[in-house]
C-alpha cells in the first residue's frame, strides 16, 4: 500500500518547493496542486469550481498512488480545497465537505506548515497580513486536530523545513 503524505498549510509557506524537494529526495511522486493550475488556466476559481477542483485533485492522486511504490507526496488534498471554499465563499459544497472527510483518513502523515517565513505576493493569493496568517495557521491545524489526523508542524528556514520534512517522514515507521 502506497503511503501518502500531504504538504499543508496556508499560503505562501512554500508548500510547492517542499513538496518537490521531498519528492526528489525520496526518489517518488509528486501530485502538484491541481486548483492553481485550473486558476492559470481560468483566471479565476468560483465556488461552482470547487467540487471539479477537488474530484480532479483526487483523480490525480489516485492515478498516481496506483502506480507508486511505497511512498507519493501530494502538494496538496481535498481538505485544502474544503478550507478555501469556507475562507473565499463562506461555504462548501456538503458532498466535497464530506468526501474531504472521507479521503482525509488515508493520509500517512500531514506535514503542517508555518507561517514563520515572508510572505511572497502572489496573483492566486490572498492574504498577506500577519494577522490574517495567524487566522489560516489556526484553521489548518484546527482542521488536523478536530479530524485527528497525523501532523507534524514544519517551521524553521527553507533549509531546516526540509531537514525536518525528511526526517518526519522518515519517522513514520
Amino acid at each position: 500500500m502506497t503511503s501518502r503524505i500531504a504538504i499543508f498549510g496556508p499560503e505562501s509557506t512554500g508548500k510547492t518547493q517542499l513538496a518537490q524537494k521531498l519528492a526528489a529526495h525520496f526518489g517518488v511522486p509528486l501530485v502538484a496542486e491541481y486548483a492553481r493550475e485550473f486558476w492559470d488556466q481560468h483566471g479565476a476559481i468560483t465556488l461552482e469550481d470547487i467540487p471539479g477542483i477537488a474530484r480532479e485533485q483526487a483523480r490525480r492522486e489516485d492515478a498516481a498512488a496506483a502506480t507508486a511504490g511505497r511512498l507519493i507526496i501530494c502538494d496538496t488534498e481535498s481538505l485544502t480545497t474544503v478550507l478555501w471554499s469556507d475562507l473565499l465563499y463562506g461555504t462548501c459544497p456538503d458532498a466535497t465537505r464530506r468526501e474531504a472527510d472521507r479521503r482525509a483518513r488515508g493520509y500517512a502523515l500531514y506535514l503542517l506548515l508555518d507561517i514563520d517565513v515572508p510572505f511572497a505576493p502572489d496573483p492566486q493569493r490572498c492574504f498577506p497580513d500577519p494577522a490574517d496568517r495567524e487566522k489560516c495557521l489556526r484553521l489548518w491545524r484546527g482542521a488536523l486536530e478536530r479530524r485527528q489526523l497525523p501532523f507534524q508542524l514544519i517551521s524553521g528556514s527553507w533549509a531546516e523545513r526540509e531537514q525536518r520534512a525528511i526526517a518526519a517522514v522518515q519517522g513514520m515507521g
